[in-house]
């Protein structure tokens, strides 16, 4: 059933309105898919919060041209289905590419940065990874120095705390032995307190006196 005048006008007012919205634009021949291919197309796109819609090109063309782009949509094959990127620029691209893997989907042109890109350029798009992705590639780029170097101070603090918390050291049976030769030693250079004493109260020797020590004389020959 065709669409009557007021159907077309409120199509192109919708297409005028995603155009404006969009970051970015894929547009894709979806002939030959099936219908729960369609149905799947369609689930990924919600997923990734892309809009998709299928649209006759004179109608695009009309949208296109009132939303600034001078875009000629009969160059591109086969049917034509729209993607509109509001909040990822590279989702539509990669939505569409992911199914290009396993359906009959193709990406013919785009729109990305304002411009109208060719094939080949919205391909290469549709390889990249998602915004959300790149982001957490930079994040942990950024904060991996400072992760590692917090896992350093918590291992140091760990060695000082165990080395802080471990017994002291057992005296090797060596060491041991060395002390009590030493001890050993001390004791035998120094007299005990009781030795001293004995040795001071001992009376010293007296000399003998010169009578005792005095020859006893010969006696005198009578003559």
């Amino acid at each position: 059933m065709a669409k009557t005048r007021e159907q077309k006008n409120v199509a192109v007012d919708k297409l005028i309105n995603d155009f404006k919205r969009a970051k970015s634009v894929a547009f894709a021949d979806y002939h030959g898919l099936t219908v729960p291919q369609v149905d799947e197309l369609r689930s990924k796109m919600r997923e990734a919060n892309v809009s998709y819609v299928v649209a006759k090109k004179t109608l695009v063309n009309r949208a296109a041209k009132e939303a600034g782009y001078e875009l000629d949509a009969k160059q591109y094959k086969g049917m034509l289905g729209i993607a509109f990127g509001t909040e990822d620029e590279i989702a539509p691209a990669r939505v569409l590419g992911d199914m290009s893997k396993t359906t009959s989907v193709q990406i013919v042109g785009g729109i990305f940065e304002g411009a109208i890109v060719d094939q080949e350029k919205m391909v290469s798009l549709s390889m990249l990874p998602s915004k959300l992705e790149l982001l957490g590639t930079v994040v942990g780029t950024i904060y991996a120095p400072v992760s590692s170097f917090v896992r350093i101070l918590d291992a140091i603090r760990e060695a000082r705390e165990a080395s802080e918390g471990a017994p002291a050291a057992a005296e090797t049976p060596a060491e041991v032995s060395r002390e009590s030769e030493k001890t050993a030693e001390s004791v035998g250079a120094t007299p005990s307190v009781a030795q001293q004493e004995e040795e001071t109260s001992a009376p010293e020797a007296e000399a003998p006196s010169q009578e005792e020590t005095k020859p006893e004389e010969a006696p005198k020959q009578e003559s």
